[in-house]
């Protein structure tokens, strides 16, 4: 009686999966979290507003959400002169569970397809 086992590795399969779901879950935190941003940024004019961005980093795996306005910071960490208001750090760190939510689903779901 002969025993034929045959092993398949699907880890590469797998890997490349988790990845996908990793890149599709950090482009959408990065929708909510500038999303988020956005609406507590202060407005005046509307150009730090309109100017939130977020930009998906796969080689780091990390999301990144900012502007390239030239008073963003005074705005968000205040001066001497005006207190902060911060809308960055907040859309950042008040939706932890959220974008962790959103990251296992979309692996989850990845791996799952």
């Amino acid at each position: 009686m002969a025993n034929n086992i045959r092993i398949n590795d699907h880890s590469p399969e797998v890997k490349a999966a988790i990845e996908k779901g990793i890149e599709k879950g950090l482009e959408m935190i990065g929708l909510k979290a500038e999303g988020y941003a956005k609406r507590k940024c202060p407005v005046d004019t509307g150009l730090l507003r309109n100017s939130i961005t977020h930009d998906t980093r796969m080689s780091e795996k990390a999301e990144y959400i900012g502007t390239n306005v030239e008073y963003a910071a005074y705005v968000e960490l205040g001066t001497q002169r005006t207190k902060a208001q911060p809308y960055l750090k907040p859309a950042a760190t008040e939706h932890m569970d959220e974008y962790e939510r959103i990251l296992k689903a979309c692996v989850k779901e990845a791996i799952d397809d």
